[in-house]
């Protein structure tokens, strides 16, 4: 910097801030490290040319100063700005204003001997946004010139991101999927004692009334948990083969009534659609929530299309989407016209309990449990939103190889006669739950054995004695689950009946082996529910 008149002149990128007071010696340690110099022109031919003229990264020569006198073909690629118009130029001009004196540093650092410099900086594209770049620097001391060399790093700090994101979606899911287990647990405590309530006091009106308002709010519990395990992809799914346009068909009828004249509902169904593999109620329920939250985007009216096509995910897509499976799969795509969002909203949406609704509108886990729900049924959800340009959320299902046959539970196969004398073996750690199940069998006319793990429930099979079934717990401690202690069960007591429960998802339902499936029942459950489903598990043939 000179000054002149006691004011300074404006600093070019590359001067020192005081001129340095000698020149490097020749054969300094500075000058020995310092490569070969890359001429501003090279012979044409020369594998230095060939090298300038191919290369996908950005190559800059550059003075002292910061003027441009080289740049290579890559700039147009990555920067959308041909090399003729920034030759002859000051790279301040393209430099983001935020990282011009860390550049500053860097070159200033490399002349004073340190000759190669590796740093982060960001110029601006064309079209205004910035370009990540990782740079090589390299000071000549005999050309006084730079020479860079910077790597494009878009994709990579993208993918990076989405790696940061899926880690922490995958950290939140733990918590959550952890505290609704337990919750599960409450609540199952909580529906028991309300329905044995329920039944001591139906001749006073008073506590009745009482016994449902805490079956009320029970219930409201019940949904609660059922988002949390949906986010968490804890929750039980009924899996199955399905048609998905006959799906969206009929839960487009019942939006046709609900999101109200002012906004216009279209579908765009595909022809010869594959069939997919999914929950069905739990597909209606992500299309009714993605339909309501995008009737909330359009306050003044707009258009809802719903969308079914046939989709390949290659190789291609999913080097830059983290946690995708190449395939084929299903598309139902939802786009609204709506307000849309902004890109720190979209990095957010499909946390729980994130919303940007006014407070008692929402509870923000709409978005959450839909993606919960692709997840865990092996699919991928995308969404691609524009401030003022609405919003379209896209949900890949896996395509069905085979159908699939699932046993349910509650239905046409549960027996009119819920009550019996046969002997259960609950298995449960949790103690209070483990009463309530206790309390209902028994109180239908069952005999009750009681374990509060596996080992617990292994000595009572290994003892004399009958015993029909074994009602446990998928989840238990002490190293041995419920799908563990079924296998050992059934090689002390070959056929034994199994019923499994839980408030974690369907994964262990299947036995290992050539065995069947065995029943799954949800908690919390009620006493309508369990007497069904041991009643149904009973009186199944085999």
């Amino acid at each position: 910097m000179s000054v002149e008149d006691g004011k300074p002149e404006p600093q070019q990128l590359g001067e020192d801030k005081q001129a340095p007071s000698a020149a490097t010696p020749a054969g300094s340690a500075a000058a020995v490290a310092t490569p070969a110099a890359m001429p501003a022109t090279s012979p044409p031919g020369s594998i230095i040319e060939r090298i300038f003229e191919t290369s996908l990264d950005l190559i800059l020569v550059v003075d002292r100063k910061g003027t441009f006198l080289r740049v290579s073909p890559s700039a147009t690629a990555i920067l959308g700005i041909h090399p003729d118009e920034m030759v002859g130029r000051s790279a301040q001009e393209f430099l983001h204003p935020d990282d011009l004196e860390n550049t500053r540093a860097e070159m200033r650092l490399a002349r004073r001997g340190r000759a190669m410099r590796n740093f982060d900086c960001r110029y601006v594209h064309r079209d205004g946004h910035a370009v990540p770049l990782a740079w090589t620097g390299l000071w000549s001391e005999a050309d006084q010139q730079h020479f860079f060399i910077g790597r494009d790093m878009t994709e990579r700090l993208k993918l990076e991101g989405q790696l940061r994101h899926a880690q922490k979606m995958e950290a939140v899911g733990q918590l959550t999927g952890g505290l609704a287990h337990d919750f599960n647990n409450i609540l199952t405590t909580i529906i028991g004692m309300v329905e044995q309530l329920t039944d001591e006091v139906g001749g006073q009106p008073n506590l009745a009334r009482i016994a449902s308002s805490l079956d009320e709010a029970a219930e409201r519990g019940c949904q609660l948990v059922q988002r949390l395990l949906a986010f968490s992809r804890k929750q039980p799914l009924q899996t199955r083969t399905l048609d998905v346009n006959d799906i969206v068909t009929r839960v487009v009828g019942m939006l046709l009534r609900t999101l109200g004249a002012d906004i216009t509902v279209k579908t765009a169904l595909a022809e010869g659609l594959w069939s997919a593999t999914a929950d069905p109620s739990q597909l209606e329920d992500a299309i009714v929530n993605l339909a309501l939250n995008a009737r909330d985007a359009m306050p003044g009216g707009g258009q809802l299309l719903i969308e079914t096509a046939n989709a390949h995910l290659d190789d291609d897509y999913i080097a830059v989407n983290l946690g995708v499976t190449a395939g084929d799969y299903v598309l139902v795509n939802i786009s609204d016209s709506g307000t849309g969002m902004a890109p720190h909203v979209i990095e957010h949406v499909f946390e729980p309990f994130f919303t940007t609704k006014e407070s008692g509108r929402g509870t923000g886990l709409g978005l959450s449990m839909v993606y919960g729900f692709i997840k865990q049924s092996r699919g991928h959800v995308k969404i691609y939103s524009e401030v003022g340009h609405g919003t379209s959320i896209r949900l890949y299902l896996p395509r069905a190889a085979s159908p699939i046959a699932m046993v349910e539970l509650g239905t046409a196969a549960a027996a009119a006669q819920q009550s019996g004398h046969e002997i259960v073996l609950v298995v449960e750690d949790d103690a209070a739950v483990r009463t309530v199940a206790t309390n209902i069998l028994e109180g239908l006319g069952y005999q009750v054995l009681q374990a509060e793990d596996g080992d617990a429930a292994l000595a009572i099979l290994d003892a004399p004695g009958r015993i029909d079934l074994l009602f446990t717990d998928l989840v238990l401690p002490n190293g041995m689950n419920g799908q563990d202690l079924l296998r050992q069960a059934w090689e002390r007591r070959p056929g034994l009946k199994a019923l499994f429960t839980s408030g974690y998802s369907a994964n262990f339902i299947t036995a290992s082996g050539a065995h069947e499936a065995v029943p799954l029942l949800g908690k919390p459950y009620r006493k309508q529910k369990l007497a069904e489903a041991v009643r149904s598990v009973l009186d199944a043939s085999g």
